[in-house]
């Protein structure tokens, strides 16, 4: 599945030659804040967020260093590896691997398997046995956030090692310790964590072309983009306009992180992490009017 995406997300000294200069929106930074504890407030749960406007550097923070459960946002750091890697010539993106269920627990290396049932990406568990392209795991891992493909890839590219690259990209927080589904592991604690302003972070290397090479950051933008839960971030803007996402989702937690592309101007990056939320669909409303309110802002639509 192809797609082309111009490099509107790659920030360069190119802007200063096609955009006019930016005008940061200033004091509105706190009515905007203002507002978004507002709705927060109204919906009764519990929320942190991040938002950084790259073409004016304008942000808004709100409880953003609480750390969370990741949910399946810790499938983006996963994917910034894999190029990483791929890079370094460890691997190709069009080797292949094969495909099985069966992983080690971080606890103890007892072996565990995930339940098809519990993965938004059941088509997969039919191709156990067989090969499939690193690089259709990934889309996989992203666009459809298959379970099985993320801890065929953690196990393929270390949690350790993207525990690294985040240290070397500066984020500090985020903790990518194991795969999914590992339930001894998630008993004793031992998660995978973030923080409202790191999954910004993690969002931001990629805009700004500082995850890998150029070529790396449009190709992680492009799978971002085809992503299918489209529910939370991209449903408050308008549907013309690009977004590219990843949402995280457990049981009374729901999560979403973008980068969105208005027309004529760098990107902006928002960060929605929830607690205490009813359902899914809850959640998804919070963060979808929530982004309605930043778009609106940025955007002044």
């Amino acid at each position: 599945m192809k797609t082309h995406l111009a490099p509107i997300f790659c920030l360069s000294i190119v802007w200063s030659l096609v955009i006019p200069a930016a005008v940061s929106f200033g004091a509105d930074q706190e009515s905007l804040k203002r507002a978004l504890e507002a709705e927060i407030k109204s919906s009764g749960a519990d929320v942190s967020l991040a938002f950084r406007d790259l073409e004016t550097g304008d942000t808004v923070f709100i409880r953003e260093k609480e750390m969370v459960h990741a949910a399946s946002t810790m499938k983006v750091p996963v994917l910034i590896e894999v190029f990483k890697q791929a890079g370094q010539g460890k691997f190709g993106l069009d080797d292949r691997l094969p495909l099985k269920n069966e992983f080690r627990s971080l606890v103890d290396g007892s072996p565990f398997s995930l339940q098809q049932a519990d993965d938004s990406d059941k088509e997969i568990y039919a191709f156990i046995g067989r090969d499939m392209p690193i690089r259709e795991l990934a889309e996989r891992m992203i666009t459809l956030s298959s379970n099985l493909a993320t801890n065929i890839l953690v196990e393929l590219v270390q949690a350790k090692n993207v525990m690294a690259t985040l240290q070397e990209l500066g984020i500090r927080q985020m903790q990518v310790r194991r795969g999914v589904e590992d339930s001894l592991a998630y008993e004793k604690g031992l998660n995978n964590q973030t923080d409202a302003y790191d999954l910004m972070s993690v969002m931001q290397v990629i805009a700004e072309g500082k995850a890998g090479s150029e070529s790396a950051c449009q190709e992680m933008v492009r799978i971002l983009r085809r992503q299918t839960f489209r529910k939370g971030i991209p449903a408050g803007v308008p549907a013309n306009v690009p977004v590219a996402n990843k949402t995280g989702s457990i049981t009374g937690m729901e999560h979403d992180v973008a980068i969105i592309f208005p027309a004529g101007r760098k990107p902006y990056v928002l960060a929605v992490l929830t607690r205490g939320v009813k359902n899914s669909e809850e959640g998804e409303k919070l963060i979808a009017r929530l982004s309605v309110l930043v778009y609106r802002e940025v955007t002044g639509k």
